[in-house]
This record gives structure tokens, sequence and C-alpha cells, in this order.
């Protein structure tokens, strides 16, 4: 291995460090102190002489073998970022151009006993704007980002993480570095690079069986002949193959059939069932060369995207079953974790995708502006259950198709499919992210009589080339070609429809920024709802750490700088403003801390009324709409400290929006909405056995703890796997029922419970404005906190009903089990679960509790 030390130096030699491999030019800088935190303050733009230079990675190695006893020596890299030139010992090996792409160069004419290895970094910026000056056919849109998002142009024209270049939740940080593996790989006769493991089942003959596949180097030049053992102890599955290998890229298939007397058990989503592995032992025993040994973890799970027609509605379901079963997609949309890849260790990520899971989410989706995740990131998929949608890398752009790029954008899909086609997480490959939106919508006002060359490109690029590569790779699970698209709908209009947001077909996209959030009528019923979401501040604590004093208000440059959302900061106060007193303190830092919690607040109610209609549309059909399958709100994760779309911030804390979504993706959840003075609730459950239940609705006035009315409804049938409705009432009869009560003075709060301890989260729901509500009294809020093992209790006491009750422990890491919660009754019990050691005097003396009232 070559991971390490190595030197770096700048393109005139005038900076010259230590830097880690893997790594990048920014936190080499960063770890010798010779930069700040990139991410402090304004320092994006301030280092953007950083990404203009051309650096030089170089070190001197020893071989740590006998070069002459080795038929093939190859110098690998399994992540390069992006352009460069790789030389050894002054001859130049190739140039690397792709970042997403291994590279394997030949070295054994060149190797020494002792080697100088250099690297040499183009900028990414010059390079993107030189491949755009020489591409001479029709232009690529677009040129170059919004100047609110202070990014770099191009990005279309270099194989790199898009966002890199900034997004509108991002900065620009375009990095150069070796950011994964390097390593000397010597071997005689033949030499293994991609292994892969696929299940499939005939359901005819009821059997399990594995497709494996070895891709190997064969040096030697006839071709060898050997054994291969397949061993499963677990499910009594062994067998033995002969096999030959050609010389050059040989491949061996091999299908071992798992023995039928043995009871597989099937790899399960989130929430539906266990994530079983089996291990599995292959052994290579081939005639020459030594023996190959591989030990793997097996999951057996199907995958089949369904799109049929639906009674009573034009157009095709769009929906995914796992092992035979329909699951609705709960979750998110990941972005990569951090603008530099060498900080996202395996730690960040078990964190990140923890606390996904433990929102009930069984679903990511990994957009396609960003990066073919680590294979840490599979596996901790494959382990807690979270189904993954993957984008290949092309995000809300038009892309070139010359042969040079096209060779490289095989090459990047051909190993990015070997690589990850073994982990069960995968459902489903998505060629780009919204660029069939892009063309059909005319993002980029291309003329008429041009808009047939834009097509070509499309076609080419996605549907014959990455298309034709996933189809041959991975016979495994299904390919859509953009999202949102209209799925089968737009491959009969030649891969582009006229309307890929349709919500009878396929996947939607879905933002509105100007109407009240809390309408659930503005929603698309779509069959399956794959990007929607509103921004939020992160929390103080977490803003502090890049900012000085002088940031802290909400009108603030800092403010604005950190906003890559045009109009983003206007649209949280509009949005806030339909349901909510804005804050009014002198007092410019609690002022702008109020800000924040307001826009945390107002995010989590919005995606919580948005995702509740996703999901009580499952089951129906209303004007020829519905049936929705998925809920995958924007965004999960943050990529720096800023405003957002995010429920996790950067650092993991969770936001209300996170909480709010551990309830409204429940497994067994009362939704409640209002239609033409009717009040419905709806029983929505993910559970796999129908339940008989008793609904409580609770009605509160705002001035006081004890409830005004209660009913109970016994015997409720909330049907196994669907929504269906099991209360009506106009609002004007329960406001008859329970004396006293009007829209503005009492909240309604309901709960499914049944016989075995089974019982879903309390749901609210608001009959006016919290901005008009009559009766709400300032509270005085506190806790009491006291540890027990791993885990802090606080007891939290009320004297008055307080909406949208939040525990804060500043930068404490951790989250608690509840927050953002309305709170109805004197006491309530909230644990914390911290993710690093902490103290009771620790938690008390960082806790702040903030309710609505404490709003000023």
């Amino acid at each position: 291995s070559l991971r390490g030390s190595w030197r770096l130096r700048s393109g005139n030699g005038s900076v010259s460090l230590r830097a880690e491999v893997p790594g990048c030019v920014h936190t080499a800088l960063l770890c010798q102190g010779l930069i700040q935190d990139p991410y402090y303050r304004f320092n994006d733009v301030m280092y953007r002489w950083i990404s203009l230079d051309n650096w030089t990675y170089s070190r001197t190695f020893e071989t740590p073998f006998d070069v002459r006893k080795w038929q093939k020596v190859n110098l690998v890299f399994e992540g390069v970022d992006t352009i460069a030139q790789i030389l050894l010992n002054n001859v130049t090996l190739g140039r690397t151009d792709n970042m997403f792409n291994r590279y394997s160069f030949d070295i054994t004419s060149v190797i020494q006993e002792v080697n100088f290895v250099e690297v040499r970094f183009l900028s990414a910026v010059s390079y993107a704007a030189e491949q755009s000056r020489c591409h001479k056919a029709h232009s690529i849109p677009p040129a170059c980002p919004p100047p609110v998002q202070k990014g770099e142009c191009h990005v279309n024209f270099i194989r790199k993480e898009q966002c890199s270049f900034s997004w509108d939740w991002g900065p620009s940080f375009p990095t150069q570095g070796i950011w994964k593996d390097v390593r000397i790989e010597a071997y005689n006769h033949y030499h293994m690079i991609y292994f892969s493991i696929t299940p499939f089942f005939v359901k005819s003959a009821q059997q399990w069986y594995l497709e494996v596949e070895s891709i190997f180097d064969v040096v030697s030049s006839k071709p060898i002949a050997g054994l291969v053992a397949v061993n499963i102890p677990k499910l009594q599955t062994q067998q033995m193959f002969s096999v030959k290998l050609q010389p050059g890229e040989g491949s061996i298939v091999l299908l071992v059939n798992i023995n039928k007397s043995a009871a597989v058990e099937p790899w399960w989503p989130n929430g539906h069932g266990r994530q079983t592995g089996y291990n599995m032992t292959t052994t290579f025993m081939m005639e020459v060369g030594c023996q190959i040994e591989k030990f793997s973890k097996v999951y057996f799970r199907t995958v089949e995207l369904v799109q049929e027609p639906i009674p009573g509605s034009p157009g095709l379901s769009f929906y995914f079953r796992i092992n035979g079963l329909p699951i609705f997609i709960k979750g998110s949309n990941w972005i990569p974790a951090d603008s530099f890849q060498d900080r996202v260790t395996y730690d960040t990520l078990r964190l990140l995708l923890k606390s996904a899971a433990d929102a009930n989410m069984n679903a990511l989706r990994v957009w396609g502006g960003g990066v073919y995740e680590q294979d840490e990131f599979y596996d901790i998929c494959d382990e807690i259950g979270i189904m993954i949608w993957q984008d290949f890398m092309f995000a809300c752009a038009l892309y070139p198709t010359d042969q040079n790029y096209l060779e490289s954008v095989r090459a990047e899909v051909s190993h990015q499919v070997r690589r990850l086609k073994s982990h069960p997480s995968i459902i489903l490959w998505s060629g780009n992210n919204e660029n069939e939106a892009a063309i059909a919508s005319n993002w980029f006002s291309i003329p008429d009589p041009d808009i047939g060359l834009y097509i070509k490109d499309y076609v080419t690029l996605y549907v014959k080339n990455i298309r034709e590569i996933v189809l041959s790779e991975d016979k495994s699970r299904p390919f859509v070609a953009s999202s949102p698209t209209n799925g089968l709908e737009s491959v009969k209009e030649g891969w582009l429809s006229r309307d890929p947001y349709d919500t009878h077909y396929g996947d939607t996209h879905f933002y509105d920024y100007n109407s009240d959030c809390w309408n659930w009528t503005v929603y698309p019923k779509t069959r399956f709802a794959s990007e929607y979401g509103f921004q939020s501040w992160p929390s103080f604590s977490t803003i502090e750490k890049v900012s000085s004093p002088e940031d802290w208000s909400y009108t603030s440059n800092f403010s604005l700088h950190r906003q890559h959302h045009e109009s983003g900061n206007i649209q949280m106060l509009q949005e806030i403003g339909h349901h909510f007193k804005l804050p009014q303190s002198p007092d410019p830092v609690k002022h702008f801390k109020d800000m924040i919690y307001l826009t945390q607040v107002m995010q989590a109610q919005c995606i919580k009324t948005e995702t509740e209609f996703y999901r009580f549309s499952q089951s129906e059909i209303i004007n020829g709409e519905g049936h929705t399958m998925g809920a995958l709100y924007w965004q999960l994760n943050d990529i720096w400290q800023a405003p957002s779309w995010a429920s996790l911030e950067y650092g993991g804390k969770w936001k209300l929006l996170h909480y709010f979504a551990q309830n409204f993706f429940a497994p067994l959840l009362p939704v409640a909405y209002e239609d033409k003075g009717m009040l419905h609730i709806y029983g929505v459950s993910d559970l796999h056995e129908d339940h008989k239940l008793t609904l409580r609705v609770v009605v509160h006035a705002w001035s006081s703890l004890e409830p005004v009315c209660t009913l109970a409804k016994e015997g409720v049938t909330v049907k196994a796997q669907s929504a269906v409705p099991i209360y009506r009432e106009s609002i004007s009869d329960l406001l008859e029922r329970c004396r006293n009560c009007t829209r503005k003075s009492c909240v309604v709060t309901f709960c499914l419970v049944g016989e075995d301890g089974l019982r879903s989260p309390k749901n609210h729901y608001f009959l006016s404005s919290l901005k008009d509500a009559v009766g709400l009294e300032k509270t005085q809020l506190s806790a009491s906190v006291s540890q027990q093992d791993d885990v802090y209790i606080f007891v939290l006491q009320t004297t008055a009903v307080a909406p949208f009750v939040t525990l804060d422990v500043g930068s404490i890491k951790g989250r608690f089990s509840d927050n953002g919660f309305l709170m109805t009754e004197k006491k309530k019990m909230v644990m914390f679960y911290p993710w690093e050691p902490t103290s009771v005097e620790e938690l008390e003396s960082s806790l702040i509790l903030t309710s609505l009232l404490d709003v000023v």
C-alpha cells in the first residue's frame, strides 16, 4: 500500500508540505495549519486560489519484493480526483480524467528497487473551462451556476463530483487529491480484479441460486484450468466447479444452487424483517499460481419495480416489491457528507445512516450530483436494512457525448456496477437526476429546432451507453433512465416524456415555497414522491462553530453568504408567516435564535403534512390519482453548516424535522386531514398483519392541561400495509360535542392503541394557525436530569399546554427520544442517547428548553 505520507507542492513550488493519502489538498493544508477551517465564515470564497492552482503529490518508496520474480506489477489507484498525469521514475504511465474510475497502470518494466512516484494534478476548474472551450459542437448548458451559489463553471465537462463546483445547499471546493486507496500489486499467472455475488429466485422451482462472478487479469499466454469450491455451511450448500481462465481479462460465472432443504431467510428492509446474511467461502484452486480464498457475506432478496395498469386510474403504478411483498418506501435523499471526502469516516457514515434507520426510514436515494459512496456506506445499509436508490453521477445539466467522454463514462459505469452489485441494499439504478425534466421543461431555453440534437445526446448517453452496460453487468435489479421520469411511459415516448412530472406515471419531484404548506391540496397525488422539501436553519450550536458574533443575525452578510438558494431566507420567512408570529426581540442574538427555532418548526410541520399526505394516499385512487408508494424527502444530511433542506445537521445533530420523521414514518400512524369542513382520520400501517385497535381522539383547549373531551372508538380495523379511513366527523359537530371549543381555542390529538402493547405515536391536528390561537399561555418549562446505564432521562414539567417543546443541549453529541412535541400533560419523560461520554452536570448546564411562546 502507498497510503500514508506524501509530499505535496503547489504549481510554482512556493508551497510545499507533508500530505496524507488518501486525502486532498485542502485537508492537507488544514492539517499543516497553513489555512483555517475552510468552512469558517467566508473561507469558501477566500480559498478559491487553492483549486485554481495545479498541485503535485509525490513520494519515494522501496519495492518490498524482488521485482524479477513477478510476471506483472501494477500501480493501482482506487480513486484520483480528478485530472492528473501519473509518473513513475520520470516515465509517464498515463493520465486520469474521471474521479469515479479505478486506474491500473502496468509498471512491470518501470519499477526499480527505489522508486519515485508523482501525481501531477491540473486544476479541475481550468480543465472544465478548457474542455468547454474546445467543444466545437453545440453548446452544453448550463455554463455556470447561479451567482447566489458562488460557484465555478462548466462542471458538466468533468467527470467529478458535480456539487464540488457548488450547489444550492453547498459550497464550491473543487478538490484535487488521491481520494481513495493507492497500492502496488504484483502477481504471476492470474490476479482477481472483481468478485461479486448476485442472488436470483426461480419461482417455478421455488429455489434460490447465486450468480458468482469473478473477473481476472490473466498474465499467462495460455488458458489456466482449475477448480472452484463454493461453501455456505449454514445453508448446507457446497459445490465444486471445473473452470478455465482465458488469457487477458478472463471472467468466470458460476451458478450456485442453494440446497432446497435449507430454509433461506431473506434480507428485509428496516421495519419489515431481519437483514440475515450468510457466510460464504469461495476457493479458487488453479493448476498454477496461488490459491485464492474469498470470504463473503451473502444475502438473499428479490426486487421488482412494478409498473402496471391500475383499475380506475389512467397511467401505470410505480412501486417496489421486495421478496414478493409491496413495500412503501420511506426515507430521504443522501448528499455527500463533506466537501472533503477523506473526512468522511466509517463513524460519520454509521451515525448518519443509523439516524435514518432510527427515524423509521427504510430507504435513501444516493443523489446523482455527489459521489458513488464508499464500500462501507453500502455495507452499513446492508446491515441495517436501508434500501438504496442509486443514481449515476449526472445532475441538473446536459452532458457532452464525444467519444473520449463516452469511453470514460463507460469505464466508470462498468467499474461502479461491478463494485456495488453484490449489495442487497441497492434496489434500483437510475441514470441521472432531473435531466429528462431539464430537456422536457426546457430549463436551458434551447431553440426548438435544436432540441432534437439534445434528445439524441440524451439517448446516446443514458440509454445506449449507461443502460446497455448496466443491463449486461447486472440482471438482478431494475433501471430507470432519470428521476423524475414517467418510467415505462417515458420509454414509450422515446425516453423523453412530454411531462416527467405527470402524477399518473413514475416518480415526481415537487417544490412549492409560495403556497401554504399546511394545505395538503397543493401536493401532487403522485405514484412516488422521490424529492420534496422545505429549508430550515441548523441550530445555533452548529452555526456558532463557523461564525463570529457579528454574523449572528438573520440578515447579516454571513447569513446571506451561507444561503445558496435564491431568496431562500425570505421564502422561509413567508412560510413561517402563514401560521406563526414572527419574532420581534430587540436583542439581535435572541432574534436570530428565535428565527432558527421557527425555521425548524416550520420545516418539520410542512414536511410532516406533505409526508402524511403521501402515506394516506397509498391505498386510494381519487379522480384517477393515488396509490402513492414512496416518500423520499429532500434531503437527509448536510455538507456544511448552512441553511438547507436537511433534517440532519453537519456533524449529525438532529433537526426538529428528523424527530418529526421518526413519528411520521412510524410503522403504525393515525393521520388527520380536513376536507370541506370534515375531519378525516386514516389508519396507516406498514405492519404485515391486520390489527383491531382503539382510536383515541382527545380535544384540548390551549388554556388548560385538562382535556375538554375524549372519544375512544374501539374495534377499529387497521389493515396490513395500507391506509384506510377509520374516522370522520364534521368540525362543527366536534366543536359542538366539545363544549366551549372554537377552532382557535382548541387542538385535536389522537393515537391508536392495541391490546398487546401495540401503539402509534400521538399525532395532532391544528384547527387554526398558531398565530391565531386563543388561550395559549407562556409556560414555565423545567427539567430534571438523571442517568440510567448509558442513557440519560429528562423529566419535563410544564404549567400549561405547550406547542413545539424543544430540548437542546448545544454541541453535546447525541439525540433525544422525542423532540419538538406538543405537551398536553404536566409531565413527560424524554431519553437522551449520547454519542460520546457526557454527564448529568454537563447536560444540565447545556440544556435550553424552548416552546412556541418563548419566541417574542
